[in-house]
Order: C-alpha cells, then sequence, then structure tokens
C-alpha cells in the first residue's frame, strides 16, 4: 500500500498545497540518495529540487504502478546522472589546477571550540575515513554505486530496488556483491588492510 497515494490523487485533481507533504516526507532521503551519487552536496541539492519540480509538473503522469517513493527515486537517480555527465564533461573542457587554493565561504577554517565530544584527532580520522569512503564509492562504476547506495545506504530491499532500475532481482545481488568487493579494495588501497 502506497502511503502517498492520498496525496498524489489530491496533486493529480489540481490541489498545489497536497504536495508539500510528499517533499517533507521524501527530501531528506532522496537528498542523501543524489548526495551519495554524486558525492557534491550543492549539486544533489540541485538535483533534488529538480527532481522535486519535475515530479510535480509529471504527477498527472503517475500511474501508480510502482510506489511514489520509487517513481520519485528513479527520478533522482536518473537526475543524478544526467549530473554527473555534466560535471565529468565541464571538467574534461576546463581542467582542474592541483595548485588553486581551496576556498570557504568566508576564505577561512572554521573556528572548532572544545567540546566534551571526540578529540580534534579522533573527530579527524572518522573525517578521513568518511570521505575515504566517498571517493571510493564515487570511484564506482555507475551501475554498482547505485545498487550500493540504494540497499548499503538507503536499505532498500532488493525487490524494491529491482523495481526502481528496472533490473531483476539476480541482477541486483550480483551488482551489489561486485560493488561491496570494489568498495573493499578500494578501501584497502586507502586506507590499508581493513580486517
Amino acid at each position: 500500500m502506497d502511503e502517498d497515494l492520498e496525496f498524489v490523487t489530491l496533486c493529480q485533481r489540481g490541489d498545489v498545497d497536497a504536495f508539500r507533504p510528499l517533499v517533507e516526507k521524501h527530501q531528506k532521503k532522496m537528498l542523501n540518495i543524489a548526495y551519495r551519487m554524486m558525492g557534491d552536496y550543492d549539486a544533489a541539492c540541485e538535483v533534488v529540487q529538480d527532481a522535486f519540480l519535475h515530479a510535480y509538473k509529471a504527477i498527472r503522469k503517475f500511474r501508480g504502478e510502482a510506489r511514489f517513493s520509487t517513481w520519485l527515486c528513479r527520478i533522482v537517480i536518473n537526475l543524478s546522472k544526467n549530473r554527473i555527465k555534466q560535471m565529468k564533461t565541464r571538467l574534461e573542457r576546463e581542467g582542474v589546477s592541483l595548485d588553486a587554493p581551496i576556498e570557504t565561504e568566508d576564505g577561512q577554517v572554521p573556528h572548532d571550540p572544545p567540546a566534551q565530544e571526540p578529540s580534534a584527532l579522533e573527530e579527524m580520522e572518522r573525517k578521513e575515513i568518511q570521505t575515504a569512503v566517498q571517493v571510493c564509492i564515487n570511484a564506482l562504476d555507475q551501475d554498482y554505486r547505485e545498487v550500493l547506495v540504494l540497499r548499503d545506504i538507503q536499505g532498500l530491499s532488493y525487490d524494491e530496488i529491482g523495481e526502481i532500475l528496472k533490473i531483476p532481482d539476480g541482477t541486483v545481488k550480483s551488482r551489489l556483491f561486485r560493488a561491496r568487493d570494489a568498495l573493499k579494495e578500494g578501501l584497502k588501497k586507502v586506507l590499508g588492510d581493513l580486517s
């Protein structure tokens, strides 16, 4: 049973306000998926905004053959793929200087006051590991990245992933196995032996 069907039906009948609860319910999950697909927070925010806009414009075409969240997830993944292609094309054309300074919004590294939480070294190690994991996820083949994000990060079932990506259950499992193996190998190269 699709919990969102009531709001979708209202939207299809022209109730503009009925789309807001759908956005509020799904925006965090869709942002997480887009971010994990692209590794760029700002680009992920733009993709999710575009996805909701696209979903709103196409809501009358939604036939309910899949759950609304599955349909929306598919839109986010497709837009993420398109944005990745655009970013790669732009990068190939423009190039990046390794000597270029890294800038923050205010041009400075933010002040981090002492806290009762983990030490600065522990926090730095945690962030380093998170960054290494995201770099390795970004390095995965697109097909592997999709199933890994949807299963291991979003916790979707094999059936849901198969429905979103329109691939058989066995293909989902096979890609997930290969994605996890490739991720493990990538992390070994970056962080050393994980055992």
